[in-house]
């Protein structure tokens, strides 16, 4: 049957992080629901599997819920993928550190800034030191500005901006700006996403979900092609077509549309 539609695929390389976010749910759940930080790497075997089975010139993006340049073999696993296009989120921090493993490697870099970051003047001078350092070379950068964020600065860097509104920390909902909605009322990312947590569970968007109700398989089991054409993602998609995103559990609290919003 193929991967009909899929056009992107999230591979957690780690759910690991290195910074405190003062608007990430990941934190509240280290302090209210500590069972569920059950942070880690993703098994070697499992990176090579997964790229095996990918077919060519989809996105692949390196990460989902952690920090994606913590994983200890980051320039290898992203090697692996010489077919697709290849693109990572990341908060900044390494990229110096990392850039070798970066550069030249990756089509696309996406930079997370947020409003009221601490941390923000640093984070803008690692990446000057990173553009600078990485010249016209792969990969393209671009700068996520989620909320309030100072534009100006960014915008001499000469890269793409990025502009997200803020929703609540424990989920995709309570946004400061009404999300947008496509006219088709499907959700677009259950069209055409597939994650892949770093313990290998298959969820069906990136939407933040520690009690994992949008698990749609286990790719240590099943091959991704049966869990993408599988009868659980099936159904939750018949439920969006018919207009009852309230039956799907992940979905119920969702507000988002699959279609990124700016401000």
């Amino acid at each position: 049957m193929g991967f009909n539609g899929l056009g992107v695929v999230n591979i957690e390389l780690t759910s690991r992080c290195n910074k405190n976010c003062w608007m990430c749910g990941r934190r509240k759940i280290e302090r209210d629901y500590p069972e569920l930080a059950n942070w880690g790497d993703m098994d070697w075997g499992l990176v090579e599997s997964i790229a095996r089975q990918l077919p060519p010139d989809m996105v692949v993006q390196f990460h989902d819920n952690g920090e994606p340049l913590l994983y200890p073999r980051f320039g290898e696993a992203v090697k692996l993928f010489d077919r697709q296009i290849k693109c990572v989120d990341t908060n900044g921090k390494l990229l110096i550190a990392k850039a070798d493993e970066i550069i030249d490697n990756l089509d696309t870099i996406t930079i997370s800034t947020f409003e009221a970051d601490p941390e923000a003047d640093e984070q803008y001078s690692l990446l000057k030191e990173f553009l600078a350092y990485k010249r016209n070379r792969r990969p393209n950068v671009i700068i996520r500005c989620l909320g309030d964020v100072d534009l100006v600065r960014y915008k001499e860097l000469g890269c793409i901006i990025a502009t997200r509104i803020l929703h609540s920390p424990m989920g995709s909902f309570a946004y400061k700006k009404s999300p947008t909605v496509p006219e088709l009322g499907i959700c677009l990312d259950l069209l055409s996403h597939m994650v892949i947590k770093r313990d290998g569970s298959v969820a069906m968007c990136v939407r933040f979900d520690p009690h994992k109700y949008g698990i749609i398989g286990d790719a240590n089991t099943t091959p991704l092609e049966d869990i993408w054409n599988g009868e659980l993602r099936k159904s939750y998609l018949q439920h969006h077509i018919q207009g009852q995103r309230n039956k799907v559990r992940l979905c119920q609290s969702c507000e988002f549309w699959g279609v990124p919003t700016g401000w």
